[in-house]
């Protein structure tokens, strides 16, 4: 079972899922995907495993998802975008490379006997950024989303905190 919660930024993504995953299990897996990338982003991170610490099994995995023993769980990913962002950058941009690991990755991901509940964002619903790198990203992140919505049983998009069903 995969169910794909996207939306904007602060648009409830991550509460939905959560409360999802514990509605379905008394002690559901975290999948946390973020890489530290300064004292700000690292000082989040750490209030979030604080939040999570009692209600769920936190596992940390950058780069492959796909490789963890998930079976018979339900699972929080969160979120595709992070994962996303550390794939780009390991791969130097290089949106094709990039896209065939997602791939591969979701496909073992979508392999496992698990309740999958993938978080992501939909950064492209805004305006065009004028830097190359961000439309590469954004690009990269839209053909991800594409491709998980095929795959999922359900996707839900996020709007201010309301849960919207897409599929």
């Amino acid at each position: 079972m995969i169910h794909l919660i996207t939306g904007g930024q602060r648009s409830g993504k991550s509460r939905q899922a959560q409360q999802l995953a514990l509605n379905l299990s008394p002690r559901p897996v975290y999948v946390a995907t973020s890489r530290i990338w300064d004292e700000e982003h690292g000082k989040r991170i750490t209030r979030h495993r604080e939040d999570r610490a009692n209600l769920f099994d936190t596992v940390e995995e950058e780069l492959r998802i796909g490789e963890l023993n998930l079976a018979g769980r339900v699972v929080v990913v969160d979120c595709i975008t992070l994962w996303l962002t550390n794939i780009f950058f390991d791969f130097e941009a290089d949106v094709e490379r990039s896209l065939i690991f997602a791939k591969e990755q979701l496909a073992l991901l979508a392999q496992q006997d698990a309740h999958l509940l993938l978080v992501s964002n939909e950064i492209g619903m805004g305006g065009t950024s004028p830097n190359e790198l961000q439309v590469k990203f954004t690009d990269l992140q839209g053909f991800v989303n594409q491709h998980i919505a095929q795959l999922a049983d359900n996707v839900t998009l996020m709007v201010s905190g309301i849960p919207v069903s897409v599929k």
